[in-house]
């Protein structure tokens, strides 16, 4: 098993950037497939980007694409989400997620690990 806890969210204005943080524990980070996904409130959570084990693919959402930036350190056991030219609809709890697979991954179902969440809130 894997444990997950993200970190990095907070307030930012139309424009900013935020860097997300998710610490993996437990079995060996190197093994996962990672993904981030987001829910604002009232919606269903959705994809944001994955990447794959090695990091060597990724695969983002079209709402995200070219603005955010998802990247893993497997010797900190840690991935990364780099949000820029953000905005408000990039409003909302955002999660990561682990995969056994050996792919990148967009559907929900894929993954069989979660963190918490962190807010993220953009202000117009």
């Amino acid at each position: 098993q894997v444990q997950l806890v993200e970190s990095g969210g907070g307030l930012v204005q139309a424009g900013g950037s935020l860097r997300l943080s998710c610490a993996a524990s437990g079995r060996t980070f190197s093994t996962y497939a990672m993904g981030w996904f987001r829910q604002a409130p009232g919606k269903e959570r959705d994809f944001v980007a994955a990447i794959s084990r090695s990091g060597g693919s990724t695969l983002y959402a079209d709402s995200v694409k070219g603005r955010f930036t998802i990247t893993r350190d497997n010797a900190k056991s840690t991935v990364y989400l780099q949000m820029n030219s953000m905005k408000p609809e990039d409003t909302a709890v955002y999660y990561c997620a682990a995969t056994t697979g050996s792919f990148v991954y967009g559907p929900e179902f894929k993954y069989d690990y979660w963190g918490q969440g962190t807010q993220v809130t953009v202000s117009a």
